[in-house]
This record gives structure tokens, C-alpha cells and sequence, in this order.
């Protein structure tokens, strides 16, 4: 049997070996086929058109099944149709679930180094928050993931913006007696120091709550508030197309349980179909920055795109709030924040 190496996929020959269907001549029979199921919340669609969340999924199964010979399966359930959104990464630590792709910090409550995932300010551009995975920031998170039976697979960072009933939300003031979205602890604190009354939901709940007044404002990645459709209930939006003053680690992650338990061929087709993703994420996250405006401009709604002097208001507060928060929470998230502010 050949065994493909990481090197294999990563050169240009390899990957057309691991392509082929004798990248796999020893597994012929049924009993050596795997499956993988994927989670995710948001909606599903098809091959080229929905969240491009969804179709990364799609985009890795097809070239999982591919390069094994179709001995290894990836099924994709959207829209928290297998289990919660926020039981994802409990069951993949406990190997309840093979994959998700879901926002780090959402495990913040379990894991609190997490959270670093959605830190105001921390991450300024899409260049700097991908960098992340090979210096030494990523490295340490991989490591503290790890330790608690998570393997990152692909890296996906998302920039975001605010969809209001009201006005637009700008500047730290506009959020002021608001009741807000902001989807993280480290997000909160920023936004209570602004004056607002957090609350706490998963973002595929944004939309019921907004449309019942239980919120008056949202933060959420750009894909998001077009997949929510969000722009039917929302009366402004401050968008992060030109500036974001956060970065969201939306990462495609796997069971390390489940991974160990794979042959090291088929370990080595998930790693590098994974970070083939990585380039397919960036495209569409950046495409969806530039589309969520023209989406809410359309349906009626004030548009106002943040500038770097809007963000530098944001991220002054975070400095003072969230990142102290986060670094007095434990060795390791102060490691985190001084490793991450490295990468500024």
C-alpha cells in the first residue's frame, strides 16, 4: 500500500497521485470505507450558490472522497440539523461528532482560550488573522486544542459588521441603551462599556429575536447577515467591507479521537484538502464583505461603512476591557493575547 505524505499532497505531483483512485489500491472492500458526519448551523444550499460556509464543507468532502477512492465519506448536515449549535464542541472533544465548522468562541464557556477567536481589535485585516496558524499564536492555540481532543483543519477568518433596527451603529456611542448582539464575552464587555445591554445567542437565533424586539442590534460576519437574511428586519447597517474593528476564527475543526482512529493516509488527505480550503474561505469571506452592503441597500436599508478612525475608537476600548479580561483569566490566555498582539 503507498502511504501519501504531507509533502505528497502539498507538491504539485502529489496531488495529482492523491487525486487518483490508486492513491488507494489496499481498500477495496466496503469494510474499510469510512464516514464523516459534518455540523454546522447555518443554512445549506448547493455546490455553487448559499453560504459559502456550507459549500467549503461540500468543496471538502467531494475532494476527500476523491482522493481516497471514495473510501472515505464526509456527510454535511447544515443548519444544526444533527445536533445544537452549541453542543457542537463538547461532542467533538468527546467524539460524539467527527466535524463542525464553528465559531471558536463559542466554546469559550468550556475552554476559555477560545474566545480569543472573537477579541475586538486583536485581529485587524483578513492577512494578519490567517498568519496566525503558522507563528506562534496559532501554534499555541493548535496546542491548547489539542490538549482538549480538537484538531483545527482548516483556518477560516470572517470580518463582520452591525445590522440595527435603528440606525446605523458606529461608533462606540450609537450603541449606547441598545440591547446588542455581540457574541462573545470579550464582544461584551466592549459593548457594556459603550453603554449597551448585551444578550447572548447563537446567530442563527439573531433573526427572531431582532424581529420580536428582544434585540435592537446584531454583530455578526458579513455571511451571516446575508445568510440570516437579516437585511429583511434591519433599518441600518454598519458594515466592515472598508475597516472591522473584530475578526471572527471560524475554523472547520475535527475530534482528535476520531482523527487518531484513522489510517495515516487518510489523516494526511483530511489535513491537506483542509488547508487547500483555507484560500476558498478568504475569497468568499472578502466577496461577502463587499456583497452585504448592496444586499442592505437594496432592501432599504442606511448603509454607513466603518473607517479606521471608527475602529480606533472600538479597539481602544477593547484594549482597556477585553483584553485585560481575557489576560487575567489564566496563563495561557495571557500567552495568547501577547502572542497574538506579536502579529499586530
Amino acid at each position: 500500500m503507498t502511504i501519501l505524505t504531507r509533502r505528497d499532497f502539498m507538491a504539485g505531483a502529489g496531488a495529482a497521485l492523491a487525486a487518483s483512485p490508486m492513491a488507494f489500491p489496499g481498500r477495496a472492500s466496503a469494510a474499510d470505507a469510512r464516514e464523516l458526519k459534518i455540523s454546522h448551523q447555518f443554512p445549506g444550499g448547493t455546490a455553487t450558490e448559499g453560504d459559502f460556509r456550507d459549500r467549503l464543507c461540500q468543496k471538502f468532502a467531494g475532494r476527500v472522497a476523491e482522493r481516497t477512492n471514495n473510501m472515505l465519506k464526509c456527510t454535511i448536515y447544515p443548519g444544526s440539523s444533527l445536533m445544537k449549535t452549541n453542543a457542537q464542541f463538547s461532542a467533538l472533544r468527546k467524539g460524539a461528532l467527527d466535524m463542525s465548522l464553528v465559531p471558536l468562541n463559542y466554546a469559550g464557556g468550556e475552554v476559555a482560550e477560545t474566545n480569543v477567536g472573537l477579541i475586538p481589535g486583536l485581529v485587524t485585516n483578513y492577512e494578519q488573522g490567517m498568519s496566525w496558524k503558522s507563528k506562534p499564536v496559532g501554534k499555541y492555540l493548535s496546542d491548547v486544542l489539542a490538549d482538549k481532543g480538537v484538531l483545527f483543519v482548516s483556518w477560516i477568518w470572517q470580518a463582520g459588521g452591525i445590522a440595527s433596527r435603528g440606525k446605523p451603529i458606529v461608533d462606540p456611542d450609537d450603541a449606547k441603551g441598545l440591547k446588542v448582539r455581540g457574541g462573545s464575552r470579550e464582544m461584551d464587555l466592549v459593548l457594556k462599556q459603550a453603554g449597551a445591554t448585551v444578550v447572548t445567542i447563537p446567530s442563527n437565533e439573531i433573526y427572531a429575536d431582532m424581529q420580536t424586539g428582544v434585540l435592537d442590534a446584531a454583530m455578526t460576519s458579513s455571511t451571516s447577515l446575508i445568510s440570516f437574511r437579516l437585511e429583511e428586519i434591519a433599518k441600518g447597517l454598519g458594515s466592515g467591507r472598508n475597516a472591522a474593528y473584530w475578526f471572527m476564527l471560524e475554523p472547520l475543526l475535527m475530534s482528535k479521537s476520531v482523527f487518531d482512529g484513522l489510517p495515516k493516509d487518510m489523516q494526511d488527505v483530511i489535513m491537506s484538502v483542509g488547508a487547500e480550503m483555507e484560500a476558498f474561505g478568504v475569497q468568499n469571506a472578502k466577496a461577502d464583505d463587499q456583497e452585504v452592503g448592496n444586499v442592505y441597500k437594496k432592501a432599504g436599508a442606511d448603509v454607513v461603512e466603518l473607517t479606521q478612525a471608527n475602529v480606533a475608537k472600538w479597539q481602544a476600548i477593547a484594549k482597556d476591557t477585553a483584553w485585560k479580561d481575557f489576560s487575567a483569566r489564566s496563563e495561557s490566555c495571557a500567552k495568547l493575547i501577547q502572542l497574538a498582539e506579536q502579529t499586530l
